[in-house]
C-alpha cells in the first residue's frame, strides 16, 4: 500500500485540481452522476460530511501523480462543503463510499487499478453503475470491504450511508434504511413542492370560502 505518511520533501509540490478530461463519457452518465450528486448532498446536509464528484482523489503526500478521480465519493468527519481536490493525509480521512458510473470502455481500469486502489486505501464500499447495461447485467455491483477485502454486495443495501439502493432505470434510487422513504431526484422534489403549494393554495380557499358562508349568515368568522 503506497504510504500515506507526510513527505519530508522541502520543495513544495503543485497537485493540479484539473486534467481537462470530460465529466462523463455520455449524456446517460453524466444525468446519472449529477442526480445521484444531488441527492446524496441533500441527503447529508446538516452532517460533518462531503459529497464531491469527479475530482482529483491525492493519496500519498509528494506524489501528484498519485492520484485517481472516482465520480462520488463520500467522506464523513470533515468539514462540509466542496474542494478543488481532496488529500487524505490533510483531511485525514479516506472516502467511506465511492461510486464509478461505469461503461465497457471503462470496464477494465473499474474493476483494476480502481478497485484495487480502493481496496488497499480502505474505501469501505466501492459502487459500479452501467446506466447502459454495457456489462453490467443488472446494471449495479456493489463491493463491501471483509476484512480488507472487497466481497461482491448480495444484499443492496449501503452500509455506510444506511441507504437501501434500487436501480430504477438509468438511475439508482436511495431509499432510507430507518423509515423507507425514498430520497426524492431533483425533479421529484420540483413535482412534490408543486403539488404542496396547489395544495396550500387550495386550503386556503377553502378555508376562504367558509368564511363568506359564514359572514352571509351573519356571523363574523373572526370573532369565531
Amino acid at each position: 500500500m503506497t504510504s500515506l505518511l507526510p513527505s519530508s520533501q522541502s520543495t513544495e509540490v503543485f497537485y493540479p485540481s484539473s486534467d481537462g478530461e470530460p465529466l462523463a463519457e455520455s449524456y446517460i452518465h453524466l444525468y446519472a452522476l449529477l442526480v445521484t450528486l444531488e441527492v446524496l448532498r441533500q441527503y447529508l446536509q446538516g452532517q460533518q460530511a462531503t459529497v464531491l464528484s469527479n475530482q482529483f482523489l491525492y493519496y500519498a503526500q509528494g506524489f501528484p501523480k498519485l492520484r485517481v478521480s472516482p465520480d462520488m465519493m463520500v467522506i464523513f468527519n470533515v468539514a462540509p462543503g466542496g474542494r478543488d481536490n481532496y488529500k487524505i493525509w490533510e483531511e485525514g480521512q479516506v472516502p467511506v463510499v465511492i461510486f464509478e458510473m461505469t461503461s465497457e470502455s471503462t470496464k477494465n481500469q473499474d474493476t483494476g487499478f480502481k478497485k484495487t486502489l480502493y481496496e488497499q486505501l480502505g474505501v469501505l464500499e466501492y459502487w459500479l453503475f452501467d446506466p447502459k447495461g454495457e456489462w453490467i447485467k443488472e446494471k449495479l455491483q456493489g463491493y463491501r470491504l471483509r476484512n480488507e477485502v472487497y466481497e461482491a454486495i448480495t444484499d443492496s443495501r449501503c452500509e455506510p450511508l444506511q441507504l437501501r439502493l434500487q436501480l430504477e432505470e438509468q438511475l439508482i434510487g436511495f431509499y432510507r434504511e430507518d423509515t423507507g422513504e425514498k430520497l426524492l431526484i431533483p425533479e421529484e422534489l420540483a413535482q412534490a413542492l408543486k403539488q404542496e403549494r396547489i395544495a396550500r393554495q387550495q386550503a386556503e380557499s377553502q378555508v376562504e370560502r367558509l368564511k363568506e358562508q359564514l359572514r352571509s349568515l351573519g356571523v363574523n368568522p373572526d370573532l369565531i
